[in-house]
């Protein structure tokens, strides 16, 4: 009977960075969802207010984790994976981070834009970051939705690689960042 490899695994503080932004992600798309048709009212503002404490908290927490990852490589892939999954996985990683910059920076360049200054957590005014400009405003709205839809889309395509990998393949791609994962898929 040979013995099963040890899962190589991300860091504790990889996996909650990861887990904490994943979710972070899930709660701001679908406040900005939701928020947005609503009529204008002192409710809508509130959720404004919490989507964009949401996309500050969370570019920080991007900035934590690219800092981590940059002093704390990732762990290998499975050597059974192929050369082109390799490279797809690696090109969809550095695009999400792209994203995960540019959804929050565009969203405070819109407000700026817009004249809404953003303050985080109700207590630390952040600098507007462009003089007020209606129709650069706009069109920064219109920047900032598709980057969501983009990242949407880019996280669909990343969970399903990821669940195909974990039931179909049973390799463990999945495994390596899932917080409490302690045995081989399968078994």
């Amino acid at each position: 009977m040979s013995k099963e490899p040890p899962i190589t695994r991300y860091t504790r503080t990889a996996i909650a960075l990861h887990w904490l932004v994943a979710f972070g992600i899930l709660g701001a798309f679908s406040l900005g969802l939701y928020m947005q048709d609503l009529p204008i009212s002192p409710a809508k503002l509130k959720l404004y207010s919490y989507h964009k404490w949401a996309g500050v908290t969370i570019l920080l927490l991007v900035l934590a984790r690219l800092a981590w990852r940059a002093t704390h490589p990732p762990p290998p892939l499975p050597e059974t994976l192929p050369v082109w999954q390799r490279r797809a996985a690696q090109a969809a990683h550095h695009l999400l981070y792209v994203l995960l910059l540019a959804i929050p920076v565009s969203g405070w360049l819109m407000s700026s834009a817009k004249g809404f200054q953003t303050v985080w957590f109700g207590v630390l005014p952040l600098p507007d970051l462009l003089a007020r400009d209606k129709a650069l405003g706009d069109l920064l709205a219109l920047v900032h939705r598709s980057l969501n839809f983009s990242m949407a889309a880019l996280v669909s395509v990343h969970v399903i690689a990821a669940l195909k990998h974990h039931f179909l393949d049973r390799d463990l791609v999945l495994a390596r960042m899932l917080p409490l994962h302690r045995k081989r898929p399968g078994t």
